[in-house]
């Protein structure tokens, strides 16, 4: 390792990263691993790039210095961002996957029992199979969630980072309240928010804030398209704030006007279910108990609102197209993976439909401690009515 002291985390937190990684490789009889996710190489190396889309990768050996694949270009960012030291890179010209395979052959490891991420969004299967060919395929063991066993409880240190990315969410969020009036459209409010998070030492999010107003916060995922706010209206807002890749996310509500009776009682459904799983949420509670809890306070109401998605999810590194850790941990019926401390969630009690017609969120970012979870988060929760 490459001895650095101007990263995010020290020295000695990679070093714990990598060798819990190892002592996982050992419990799989893995000789080394090829990982290609983007959330996972950042996590083991501090490397980050926009041109993920390329292949790339950090293969990990049992025994042995860590080495890099990649394209030629991002070469500088590994030079720049992380601790690994030997880098073999390929031109626009060149051919990433016999690179890989050369590289594996030089270090002997090309008969060995390697492991690979199945399921990596940029390890494309046509790539796969070509590694798969060249490698005897009964070697060659797909170890999906190998690193993600270490991320998914969160270090004191990488809670740390995470309050830095809420500091830059709730300087979005604010900035978006105060400019929301009538007039003014949701690429005006998006623009506030983004203008507000980045100045507040945020960086480039994995997802962009969504903003909808009116009718439009019934559209699942939709963001800010020109639409003018009206008297009347309320707006939707959800800003996943970013630092060194880390988010935490907030939905809240703004309504232009004095809302009506559903959209009170929807406020105070998602502030009691917050308080409820403040209380509730510890180390052992099942993920379904958790969402079992807010899905029952939810759909319990006079609005015609109900909850239409899970009722939280892992957060932490992400790289677009999400800045969610879903796939590694969701609050969903019939789930029961335990919750641990550092675990780090953002619960969604948010409810979809209110009179047919109205979407209505509030959120919040927490971690898990020893006896409870935290908030990361300061900003009131209560509708705020312009």
């Amino acid at each position: 390792m490459r001895q650095r002291d101007d990263m995010t985390f020290p020295m000695v937190e990679h070093a714990r990263r990598l060798s819990e990684l190892r002592k996982r490789m050992e419990e799989r009889l893995l000789d080394a691993v090829i990982i290609s996710d983007p959330e996972n190489l950042f996590y083991l190396t501090e490397y980050q790039t926009t041109g993920y889309s390329y292949f790339q990768c950090v293969v990990v050996p049992l025994v042995g210095d860590p080495f890099m694949i990649m394209r030629q270009i991002e070469s500088s960012n590994v030079y720049a961002r992380s601790w690994v030291e030997e880098i073999e890179y390929y031109p626009d010209t060149g051919d990433a996957i016999q690179t890989l395979y050369t590289s594996l052959k030089k270090c002997g490891l090309d008969n060995k029992r390697i492991g690979y991420e199945r399921n990596s969004y940029f390890f494309p299967a046509y790539q796969q199979d070509r590694i798969r060919t060249a490698l005897d395929h009964h070697n060659l063991i797909d170890c999906f969630g190998i690193v993600e066993e270490g991320r998914i409880c969160k270090s004191e240190l990488e809670i740390d980072v995470m309050k830095k990315a809420a500091t830059a969410t709730e300087a979005g969020v604010r900035a978006g309240i105060d400019s929301i009036e009538a007039g003014v459209t949701e690429n005006d409010v998006a623009a506030a928010i983004s203008d507000a998070m980045f100045r507040a030492g945020g960086e480039y999010p994995a997802v962009m804030p969504y903003v909808t107003s009116g009718p439009r916060s019934m559209i699942g995922h939709a963001t800010w398209e020109g639409r003018e706010i009206l008297d009347g209206d309320h707006v939707f807002i959800e800003v996943g704030g970013c630092f060194r890749r880390y988010h935490t996310a907030m939905m809240r509500t703004i309504c232009v006007g004095k809302p009506n009776a559903s959209m009170r009682e929807a406020e105070q459904i998602m502030l009691d279910t917050l308080d409820e799983l403040h209380t509730f949420i510890k180390p052992g509670v099942t993920v379904s108990d958790v969402d079992n809890l807010a899905r029952n306070m939810i759909n319990e109401n006079d609005t015609g609102a109900y909850l239409i998605t899970r009722a939280g999810y892992s957060i932490g590194i992400a790289f677009a197209p999400s800045w969610d850790e879903g796939y590694m941990l969701s609050l969903k019926q019939g789930d029961a993976a335990i919750l641990k401390t550092g675990m780090t969630i953002h619960l969604i009690p948010w409810m979809w439909g209110v009179d047919g017609n109205k979407t209505a969120g509030i959120s919040d970012t927490i971690y898990i401690t020893e006896d409870g979870c935290q908030s990361f988060f300061t900003l009131d929760r209560h509708f705020v009515i312009k």
